[in-house]
């Protein structure tokens, strides 16, 4: 059996979680893909996959095969790729923020597959910080202020936050005119911020998605602490008013996280290069207050 092949289906199978699913991914028969994963585990003489019923376990050595193994496809396909033409071809897997997408991403991949028609994308959505190496993605799109890792970060635009309410909730319990005031407050809690501004550490309501935290400040739930590309809008036609605006908290950024490799594969720097500078410095989705 070909070597390659047996790599890539049992890469694959880590990649969608599943035989079947990896079979359908690949375009070949589930016994095919089963056959090779069996192949490659009585060749190491390990155990790389524990099978269930319903869903397969990567091992810990899987894990480490399955990581050194991507970025040999990778490399691999990469190199094929340039010696027949200048066009970044297969699909890009990438991880991004369930808020932020839905308002920004579709018009940033619709353009970016205009220019790169050969690459397909598969995002996927969630506020997590995603393992991009053992969960198979190319790329992770994360907002906050990044920690050192063995990942490579680049910096794609800043994001500042503000905090908010609604005017019905500053006319029922007034306005705090210094930080030190926002632990008297209602505070609607944002699950994965990093930041502590003061808000009171009894939350009354707490959530992993911006979107509903913003909504239930709408209808006059509490105080809230959200970026612009969420709340924005809602500031800029009067359902939410900023506070304190020069105790604001210190802005984050939105950064493109991808693994270190010797050789990055086309797709993932030419869609980080697109994405450098698209939505400006300052981002366009601040423009809210001179409307």
């Amino acid at each position: 059996m070909d070597r390659i092949d047996t790599m890539r289906a049992f890469v694959t199978v880590v990649t969608e979680g599943s035989f079947t699913r990896a079979a359908e991914r690949l375009g070949w028969s589930p016994q095919l893909v089963s056959k090779y994963v069996a192949r490659l585990e009585a060749r190491l003489a390990t155990r790389l996959l524990n099978r269930s019923t319903r869903k397969v376990h990567v091992t810990e050595a899987g894990r480490r095969y399955a990581e050194r193994a991507r970025q040999v496809l990778d490399n691999l396909d990469e190199m094929e790729q340039g010696l027949s033409e200048d066009q970044p071809r297969g699909r890009l897997r990438i991880s991004a923020p369930v808020s932020f997408a839905t308002r920004h991403l579709a018009p940033l991949l619709c353009d970016f597959q205009r220019a790169h028609e050969h690459v397909s994308v598969d995002l996927q959505l969630n506020d997590r910080k995603v393992d991009i190496v053992e969960e198979g993605f190319d790329i992770a799109l994360r907002i906050g202020h990044l920690k050192s890792s063995s990942l490579i970060a680049r910096r794609m635009a800043p994001v500042r936050l503000v905090i908010c309410a609604s005017p019905d909730y500053l006319v029922r319990h007034g306005t705090p005119e210094h930080l030190s005031e926002l632990g008297q407050h209602r505070c609607l809690h944002y699950s994965y911020m990093e930041q502590d501004i003061g808000l009171a550490q009894e939350a009354a309501l707490s959530c992993n998605n911006g979107d509903v935290l913003v909504e239930a400040a709408i209808q006059g739930a509490g105080i809230t602490v959200q970026p612009t590309f969420i709340v924005g809008p809602a500031i800029a036609d009067g359902r939410l008013k900023v506070l304190l605006p020069g105790q604001a908290p210190a802005p984050m950024g939105l950064y493109a996280v991808y693994a270190h490799r010797t050789l990055l594969p086309g797709k993932i720097s030419r869609f980080i290069d697109f994405m450098d500078g698209y939505f400006g410095d300052p981002p366009w989705w601040d423009d809210f207050e001179q409307g």
